[in-house]
């Protein structure tokens, strides 16, 4: 049993929001979902994250990351090699693209290939203007006075 939402009264009633209810519109739209390769998703820090792919028998020169505003994709080309006959195949060697929607100031601080394990970490990097700040309340001593200021009107003759 598949429930679609509508989303449309919180996009009357909300200001801002449109990318994260345009993400719940595209994850309830999803028909399939591709599970290869495998990959974990961890969070090793208040602000950083960790994505482990298992991409078994592709090279570093077969794997591109590229991330794109708050998109991350992770595509693996095997090459190919058409001198081997074989007689089973059951190490997966397709091609595949896999995307993982971003936060925004998420961005990707590396990525490393070892024993078959593709591991990309992600930095939450939240810009110093945008985090909270403590207001220092002032006595009423050291208050500025409020001046109010005349307008002066022109005088018209009668």
């Amino acid at each position: 049993m598949r429930t679609n939402l509508d989303f449309s009264p919180l996009f009357r009633s909300s200001i801002g929001f449109d990318r994260m209810l345009n993400a719940l519109e595209a994850a309830s739209r999803a028909e399939t979902i591709d599970t290869w390769p495998p990959y974990d998703i961890a969070k090793t820090g208040e602000n950083d994250y960790r994505i482990v792919m298992a991409v078994a028998g592709l090279s570093q020169d077969e794997l591109a990351i590229t991330q794109e505003q708050n998109m991350l994709i992770v595509a693996g080309q095997k090459a190919n090699s058409d001198d081997v006959e074989y007689l089973h195949r059951g190490i997966a060697g397709r091609s595949f693209q896999r995307r993982f929607e971003l936060a925004d100031h998420v961005k990707v601080v590396g990525a490393g290939l070892v024993n078959g394990l593709l591991t990309i970490d992600l930095k939450r990097e939240i810009p110093e203007e945008m985090k909270p700040r403590q207001i220092e309340i002032r006595t009423g001593q050291g208050m500025p006075k409020a001046e109010t200021k005349q307008i002066e009107a022109k005088k018209q003759a009668a």
